[in-house]
């Protein structure tokens, strides 16, 4: 058989360039072939395995055994042994068995509950070690650092924020969501109120009642302990114009907090979900089922609407679209109680708060090695690292451009144990963390998909031609701009502390008491509503909320004046 030099040549280009390339994609961090090589640590060759707790439940977790993992411990020394909450609202428990008892790890993540273990003497003052031992930290926070003081009485830092700026909103990722082929259906029907959406999903559920041989489910939410909170209540101040204080509504000109139940329009939109369960649009298992169930049932495909935020179903959502799915996946929608409001804008501006985030327990083993490696993470190294992964062998560089590997690339939209496997994402939250909006020393956006063109990329071909019919790129678009609503210059009321033991125990019985009431609420029978409804406000102030209120509109006048000092 004859072979054509023509067809030697062509052969040596190939391997040529598949050796090439074999060079950029096996070197290691300190290969003189990459473009951003990571750099040890002094302290790499002196390993330490540091404890810690989450209050956050994590069922992703890599036990620190992922490739990105075990670059950290490369490049730091540092093996993080983290126990994380058993289950939604057990964080709560656990700090106080470690206040109680005085037994604690070396580092404590404890989401809103930090004042258990600072009042227990539990945490230790972060200022001095930052000054001596944190330069990265200091460069990352800035003028932030101050915002990071605890309270006009205790000004000194006890926790690193987890982020050392805001992040922008670069795209809409939660809220109220329809699937895709229910608007497909009907031509793309306008959905602007809360009838709309309730028009749009009880159409397509009668006129398909099964999906995939099981029931098709017009809207389910989860009720599950503190995602009450998520799914049923906050909903409530994003259908009615209202930013996310938690639970509470701080008036933007008098600065004035109040429950944020106790606003006039929200009555409507409880109202509305008790419309929807007794017409028996509303799972009726909502406040029965468990969260993981409730994944399930997104999973099937067949619940054809939500209320939710975007990372309590991402791995649901992910798990359909593997499954190729696209068009029982979700569009976001700016859904309000009337044509009258708009929502809070997803970008509005809002002041620093920094209130949660990795603290150092009196326990620690080596404190001034804790606040070295939390120097660490506020890096440029560490934060591609974690969100972007190993150079070569997760992301690469064209022309310039950092972008992830094309099997990496796919599998991170598709595989829902992405970060269990790979690392990336796993070590973001909570730790300290660069904002999305920071350019490194390459050109590079820190944080993947902070392009609107990377966004888009990420979108299916269906939910292009959805947004495409709404007339718009990115579901952002379809949402109020940030100049539409005033700056929250108090930052997230949510974020703040509750220094007072009084204060914080009222607090903790009216937030016990929502959960618990908000069900029969919904569940109450219609001409019942109106005085279930007042039973529900009246029982906050036998509680004591207007005390709450009272110490929140004191606090946050404080805090903006701590601040500006």
């Amino acid at each position: 058989m004859r072979i054509s030099k023509r067809f030697f040549a062509v052969i040596s280009v190939v391997v040529i360039i598949s050796f090439v390339l074999g060079i950029c994609l096996v070197g290691n961090a300190g290969s003189s072939k990459l473009v951003k090589p990571l750099k040890p640590t002094p302290e790499a060759k002196k390993p330490i395995t540091l404890t810690m707790y989450s209050a956050e439940t994590n069922p992703n977790d890599d036990g620190f055994k992922s490739p990105v993992a075990q670059k950290i411990k490369e490049l730091t020394g540092v093996t993080l042994k983290i126990e994380y909450a058993i289950a939604a609202g057990a964080g709560q428990q656990k700090l106080q068995l470690m206040a109680a008892s005085g037994d604690y790890p070396d580092l404590v993540y404890a989401k809103g509950d930090l004042q258990l273990l600072k009042n227990a003497g539990g945490i230790v003052q972060l200022d001095s070690l930052i000054e001596k031992y944190g330069p990265n930290i200091k460069k990352a926070y800035g003028k932030n650092l101050k915002r990071l003081r605890w309270s006009p009485q205790d000004p000194h830092i006890y926790c690193l924020g987890i982020t050392t700026d805001n992040d922008a909103t670069l795209d809409v990722n939660g809220g109220f969501m329809i699937q895709h082929r229910v608007v497909i259906e009907q031509n793309y029907p306008r959905i602007r109120t809360i009838k709309d959406f309730e028009n749009a999903i009880v159409k397509y559920w009668k006129k398909h009642p099964t999906t995939d041989g099981l029931p098709t489910i017009p809207l389910t939410l989860s009720a599950d302990d503190w995602r009450t909170v998520i799914s049923v209540t906050n909903p409530a101040f994003q259908a009615t114009g209202a930013p996310d204080d938690g639970e509470f509504y701080v008036d933007p000109k008098t600065l004035k907090v109040i429950r944020h139940y106790k606003r006039p329009i929200e009555k409507e939109y409880f109202k509305w979900l008790n419309h929807l369960w007794n017409a028996g649009i509303l799972d009726r298992e909502t406040f029965v089922q468990k969260d993981d169930q409730y994944k399930a049932k997104i999973a099937s495909g067949r619940v054809l609407a939500l209320i939710d935020a975007g990372w309590a179903v991402g791995e649901p959502i992910t798990a359909l679209k593997k499954a190729g799915k696209y068009e029982y996946t979700y569009g976001y929608y700016p859904v309000t109680v009337n044509e009258k409001i708009k929502q809070c804008p997803p970008d509005v501006k809002v002041g620093y708060t920094g209130g949660w985030g990795i603290a150092i327990t009196v326990k620690c083993k080596d404190k001034v090695r804790a606040i070295k490696f939390l120097d660490w993470m506020c890096t440029e190294d560490a934060n591609i690292l974690r969100q972007w992964g190993i150079e070569g062998v997760h992301h690469t560089y064209v022309k310039g451009k950092r972008v992830f590997l094309p099997k990496i690339d796919q599998m991170r939209k598709t595989d829902p144990t992405f970060s269990k496997k790979t690392g990336i994402g796993a070590y973001v939250y909570p730790f300290p963390r660069l904002p999305n909006t920071y350019i490194d020393s390459t050109g590079n956006p820190i944080a993947p998909d902070t392009r609107k063109e990377d966004i888009r990329k990420n979108y299916s071909d269906v939910e292009k031609k959805v947004l495409s019919a709404y007339k718009a790129e990115i579901w952002k678009d379809l949402f109020p701009k940030a100049n539409e609503y005033p700056e929250k210059t108090w930052g997230y009321l949510w974020m703040i502390s509750i220094d007072d033991p009084n204060i914080k125990t009222i607090n903790d019985k009216i937030w016990n008491y929502t959960l618990s009431t908000i069900p029969k609420v919904v569940m109450a029978k219609e001409k019942d509503f109106d005085k279930v409804w007042n039973d529900f406000l009246a029982g906050f102030e036998k509680l004591g909320n207007s005390k709450v209120e009272e110490y929140y509109t004191k606090r946050i006048k404080q805090n903006i004046e701590l601040w500006t000092k």
